[in-house]
């Protein structure tokens, strides 16, 4: 704790606020992270799942329920979604040989969310969109089609669960660290490899090389539509606006 203090001791103002809702927040403060949960069982998760995983994560510096404090992992992010990635493709290569590598480590000991939990939450979801006027009935109705391919059973790999692209830290073509773990669990490979290209199609074949096996791509397409029609309600309740180009609403309407 004494190296952390000095660390923020000429620190006189928050400098960003990463995310902030009423479940969670992250704040930056110099090169420390604080994240604010209350839900601290996602908290353990996060600091298991760093302990775990063969890739470079944050350092935990401290923790103090309900706050985490984390060091800033080197580098630049892969990209941001519904904006332009200019990373190149070796970049996106060395992104999917580091997610193979978790996929291939062993097992966390918790389980994630099973199939069946995950079909009944998108049938409840697609079934607001429409009552609600959030959506257009043949955008949820088609993507819901699309999103069959990904509702079939799979086997359980050590996935992020939450593996967006501005997660993905690289220096040049080197990834040099994977952030935000509190979703990571056994689940479906394929579901991290969708997550990390949603938004960013064109860059799905640079990611798949690097990961070095072959994926169905119907699956990934099917992953897309599923995360999107999830997070767009939240997202609006929210304060978010998953309509901004490139977002999650221009993600359905790609497959129409």
């Amino acid at each position: 704790m004494t190296l952390v203090a000095e660390r923020m001791a000429d620190v006189k103002e928050i400098i960003e606020v990463v995310v902030a809702h009423q479940q969670r927040a992250t704040l930056r403060v110099g090169d420390v992270f604080l994240k604010i949960d209350t839900d601290q069982a996602r908290i353990d998760v996060e600091v298991e799942a760093m302990a775990m995983v063969p890739l470079p994560t944050p350092e935990v510096l401290w923790r103090k329920p309900p706050v985490l404090a984390i060091a800033a992992v080197p580098g630049i992010a892969l990209g941001r979604l519904g904006e332009p990635s200019t990373s190149s493709p070796a970049a996106w290569a060395a992104a999917g040989a580091a997610v193979r590598m978790l996929h291939d480590a062993p097992l966390p000991p918790w389980p994630g969310r099973s199939l069946d939990e995950i079909t009944s939450e998108l049938d409840q979801e697609c079934e607001l969109l429409v009552t609600n006027g959030i959506l257009p009935a043949d955008l949820v109705t088609r993507n819901r089609q699309v999103a069959e391919a990904a509702l079939r059973p799979w086997t359980p790999a050590f996935i992020h669960g939450d593996l967006q692209i501005c997660h993905v830290f690289l220096e040049g073509d080197k990834v040099t660290g994977v952030i935000d773990w509190s979703e990571a669990s056994q689940g479906d490979a394929l579901y991290d490899l969708a997550t990390l290209t949603l938004g960013h199609e064109e860059h799905l074949d640079a990611l798949v090389a690097g990961y070095g096996r072959d994926v169905d791509l119907d699956v990934i397409r099917g992953w897309w539509s599923i995360r999107s029609l999830l997070a767009i309600r939240w997202l609006v309740e929210h304060g978010y606006d998953p309509s901004l180009p490139g977002c999650e609403v221009d993600v359905l309407k790609a497959r129409m």
